[in-house]
């Protein structure tokens, strides 16, 4: 009894062990993947912002370079390396103990001109009315011996006096008209307060002192030059002169401004078309994550090399709080020209070059298409073969197959689908 209660028992077992694995045969045979689920957006004519993506390096607006021509030693030396400073700060003080001396005696030496050009002044103007007054003092001498002359001759007519005494009379008229004839030259040559020999002095003398001044002046800025001061707001990123030294004809400093900064952003012949002068960019930095800086476009150069094929599109960026460094490198979105035509969601592409897609029939199929990329904004791109109405997989990096069935994901899309 027991011996056939223990084959009844394991006939049992048996046959559910045999159950369950013919239940677990039919599950296998009748489960199916499902179609995957997929967001889809119509093609459409829109009007896009394209936007390049560029790349280059942080330049400082100006590299400026400081140099002295002064032959005088280093008094103080007030920044070094790495300092921000402000345009007209002092950055270093040279020795002025000789220049000093020579600006004390170019003013002596004004002084004295000065004082040379009043004498001379009132020496013109005393030799110009001493110049009349002796024209007036020969003219009255000679009208004094003409009139004795006259007397002598009705006197020598008369008998009275002897004809030697006549002659002698005459001989001083011609004297007198001699030094009448001499004085008038003289007048004429001293001349007046605007022209004449007289005039000439105190012109050249005004000149003097006028040249004695300006020595002056000249050693006064050389004693300004001593004091070297920042030309511009910005980085002092070399420091090439100490107390003592000279500055001879080396580079003693050099400022960066960078409270504006440049960046050269490299690219092609085919990417610079269709970027105007002023364009806005966008840039970002790996140095500087989470960060954005808004740009202008200024210039967009062509080659240095005739043979090269690398285009410069220059930008300016304010960085008033000097976060951008020269040397940094920065990744770029620069705005160009407004297209329009038929358009496809950025993400939808599924290859680097932009030239594929999904697209999805009226049977839920997806189907690869190929298409042409004429310009990408930030969110839709314009293509070409492609028409309008045509549903678009938006998501590119869904793991589908060409001919696959799918399923439309819901929403706007797919309600229009």
């Amino acid at each position: 009894m027991r011996n056939r209660a223990s084959r009844y028992t394991k006939s049992l077992i048996a046959s559910a062990v045999i159950l369950t694995a013919a239940g677990c045969a039919h599950n296998t045979t009748t489960l199916k993947t499902p179609a995957p689920l997929v967001p889809i957006e119509k093609t459409a004519v829109r009007t896009v912002q394209p936007v390049l993506s560029l790349s280059g390096l942080v330049a400082p607006l100006q590299n400026v370079a400081i140099t002295s021509d002064l032959t005088e030693p280093a008094a103080a030396v007030l920044v070094n390396e790495g300092d921000v400073v402000q345009r007209s700060q002092v950055l270093a003080r040279l020795s002025i103990a000789d220049l000093q001396a020579q600006l004390d005696a170019a003013d002596r030496a004004a002084a004295e001109a000065d004082a040379k050009a009043t004498q001379t002044k009132y020496q013109a103007r005393y030799a110009i009315a001493s110049g009349g007054d002796q024209v007036r003092s020969a003219q009255a001498q000679l009208d004094l011996a003409e009139s004795t002359l006259h007397r002598d001759q009705m006197l020598f007519g008369q008998g009275y006096i002897s004809a030697q005494e006549v002659q002698t009379q005459q001989t001083n008229v011609a004297a007198a008209q001699a030094v009448l004839a001499t004085a008038k030259e003289n007048q004429l040559a001293n001349g007046d307060q605007r022209q004449g020999m007289q005039q000439a002095n105190i012109q050249a003398a005004i000149a003097a002192a006028a040249s004695a001044h300006a020595q002056a002046e000249q050693v006064q800025a050389q004693i300004a030059k001593a004091t070297i001061v920042a030309p511009v707001d910005g980085v002092v990123v070399n420091r090439n002169i100490n107390p003592g030294e000279y500055p001879g004809t080396r580079q003693i400093f050099t400022l960066q401004e960078i409270s504006s900064v440049y960046a050269a952003l490299n690219a092609f012949g085919g990417q610079i078309a269709g970027i105007p002068k002023g364009a806005t960019v966008t840039l970002t930095s790996v140095a500087l994550p989470g960060q954005r800086f808004n740009a202008t476009v200024v210039a967009v150069l062509p080659p240095t090399s005739p043979t090269s094929a690398g285009f410069i599109v220059k930008v300016v960026i304010p960085n008033p709080k000097r976060a951008l460094l020269p040397g940094m490198t920065v990744a770029a979105n620069v705005a160009k020209q407004s297209l329009s035509g038929v358009t496809v969601p950025v993400g939808a592409f599924i290859d680097d070059t932009h030239h594929t897609l999904f697209t999805v029939d009226n049977n839920d199929t997806a189907h690869i298409s190929q298409v042409v990329e004429i310009a990408r904004g930030t969110r839709y791109a314009v293509v070409k073969g492609l028409p309008s109405g045509v549903n678009v997989v938006t998501d590119g990096t869904l793991a589908i197959s060409d001919g696959q069935q799918v399923q439309i994901a819901g929403g706007e899309a797919a309600m229009s689908h």
